[in-house]
């Protein structure tokens, strides 16, 4: 494969996504034996776990295998489908939903789709950095898709709602645990531990804020609530729970429609 070799087929697909999916074969070993696919997005998941997803690059990535830059271009064409299949390999298949399989509705699996998007994010934070540029394509994205639509069976959504409460929920859970992930990364670089920071920001708060211009801030500081330290998962389920109850709403919208079927949960 050549650098240029970007598509092939009817998929429209770089090559190395291709592989991914089984549809091309692996190529001939080329002068570094044992390099391969596999192995180099494994060193770019490792270099992305240990230093961010900024200290990815071909470059360091050859060096980190012990091979040319250039050779890696016979097995990924570009950085950008390296990201894809880094994802892909951290993602992994979607596990098993036990709400879906115990048929106790669709407000419940949804809830645990979403928990374990949550925990893929919270392991792999790096993966918050890799830039959503279109609809999945790699076999694990695509199977976690295919397994939210399945959630949403029975619901009395038309398919192209269906779709877009997907992006709804992973919008949240990708917001979450980005700003969570900011806030982190705050924290460390000041060097003090996190409920120092928070306090230090509602005593500023508290001192910026003129009870006549910010009336509602000001309530809040006098509160106290704003220093005190947080559960960042109950912080989620209460997020995720407002989401749903508006979900909820479509859904029972949909199912007293004349003609519509009956919805699970």
């Amino acid at each position: 494969m050549t650098r240029g070799e970007r598509a092939s087929g009817d998929t429209g697909l770089p090559v190395s996504i291709e592989r991914a999916w089984g549809l091309r074969a692996r190529p001939a070993k080329g002068p570094r034996p044992g390099l391969s696919l596999e192995r180099i997005v494994d060193a770019a998941v490792g270099i992305a776990a240990a230093e961010g997803l900024g200290g990815v690059s071909m470059g360091r990535v050859a060096k980190e295998l012990g091979a040319s830059t250039m050779s890696l271009y016979r097995y990924v064409a570009a950085k950008d489908e390296l990201y894809v299949l880094m994802r892909e390999a951290a993602l992994g298949p979607p596990p098993p939903l036990p709400a879906l399989e115990e048929g106790a509705g669709w407000r419940a699996a949804l809830a645990q789709w979403a928990w374990a998007q949550r925990r893929v994010l919270h392991a792999h934070l790096w993966m918050l950095r890799v830039p959503v540029v279109g609809p999945p394509v790699s076999p694990h994205s695509v199977a976690w898709w295919e397994q939210g639509l399945q959630v949403l069976e029975g619901t009395g959504l038309e398919p192209g709602e269906q779709f877009s409460v997907l992006m709804l929920v992973s919008g949240f859970v990708r917001n979450e645990a980005l700003v969570r992930a900011d806030l982190d990364a705050a924290v460390e670089a000041r060097g003090v531990p996190a409920e120092e920071v928070r306090a230090g920001y509602a005593r500023t708060l508290g001192r910026l804020v003129d009870p006549e211009r910010h009336p509602a801030l000001s309530r809040l500081a006098a509160t106290g609530g704003m220093g005190a330290p947080g559960d960042p998962e109950h912080d989620f389920r209460f997020g995720l729970e407002r989401v749903l109850d508006g979900i909820d709403v479509l859904v029972r919208s949909r199912t007293r429609s004349p003609g519509r079927g009956a919805g699970r949960g």
